[in-house]
């Protein structure tokens, strides 16, 4: 498999693309996506919508069975406590995964009060810090394993939010071990600017991690992440391609020398992606000089 550092712009000066992928509401291989984008990685999500589906990590083993892409998959704090996370994390391992990225999900809404509750045993670092610790041969109460785990750590940032206090976030994340970064989705490249600068203030220098910048295509009735600016939501009302607007997003990002994306097809209401726009706009994007 292809570890995420080895395959970014800084290793290989090429673009590279991360494309996020939704598990099936099933159980069935037929009801896998077969539109899968032709993406650097595809990033299996956990739950997305806070909804029953399949396994990201069982999810991320069929993908790499049927296809020659990277693969990484998704693990939320919320969902389980410290002996089942490390065991999960040792099950994956004999699926042949490496990849993760480490986030803490959105909590239950309160319509689901005395249905689910969240785990929360972990937060993100700390969980991040204790895959590092795997890494090394040791499990959560210091004892050795019989074999370290070898997992490549990625964490998530949202730039859109206090730079400062998002930077020094991803200064520990980084520091706890988490090897790339993944960001929320990212409509102006200043945001991303006042971010890097804010992590140079705080750890004295720049982030030694690649950055994959969120690209959040959209089309029209499309779910957001955060808040799109009215005015792409007023080109997409007018008539204009969504592949069209995320290509002129992607424009800014070469711009300001953001060459790592991690892209978001957009999300139809009831859950269904955009994959086929997805692939139209990354076949562009790789033509992009």
């Amino acid at each position: 498999m292809t570890r995420v550092t080895a395959a970014g712009f800084e290793v290989t000066g090429k673009p590279a693309f991360i494309c996020d992928f939704s598990p099936p509401r099933s159980g069935k291989r037929r009801d896998i996506p077969t539109s899968i984008p032709e993406a650097d990685f595809l990033m299996v999500n956990r739950n997305p919508g806070r909804a029953v589906r399949a396994d990201s990590a069982m999810l991320a083993a069929e993908l790499r069975r049927r296809t020659d892409k990277g693969i990484i998959f998704a693990l939320l704090t919320r969902d389980m406590n410290r002996l089942a996370t490390q065991s999960y994390l040792l099950g994956t391992q004999l699926l042949g995964l490496e990849n993760v990225v480490v986030a803490q999900g959105d909590s239950f809404s309160a319509a689901d009060a005395g249905r689910v509750s969240d785990v929360a045993d972990y937060r993100p670092t700390e969980l991040i810090s204790h895959i590092a610790q795997m890494n090394q041969g040791a499990d959560f109460r210091g004892r050795k394993l019989d074999s370290p785990t070898d997992f490549c750590i990625g964490a998530t940032v949202d730039p859109g939010q206090d730079p400062s206090r998002q930077a020094a976030l991803a200064f520990r994340k980084v520091s706890a071990g988490a090897a790339f970064l993944i960001t929320q989705p990212v409509y102006d490249p200043k945001f991303a600017a006042s971010f890097m600068e804010a992590y140079e203030e705080v750890a004295d220098g720049p982030c030694p991690a690649p950055i994959y910048w969120g690209l959040q295509m959209l089309e029209e009735g499309s779910v957001a992440f955060g808040q799109a600016p009215e005015g792409l939501q007023q080109e997409l009302a007018a008539g204009r391609s969504g592949v069209d607007l995320a290509l002129e997003v992607y424009s800014g990002f070469l711009e300001s020398s953001m060459r790592n994306v991690y892209l978001l097809p957009s999300i139809r209401r009831g859950g269904a992606r955009g994959y086929e726009a997805a692939q139209e706009f990354l076949a562009a994007a790789r033509a992009t000089p």
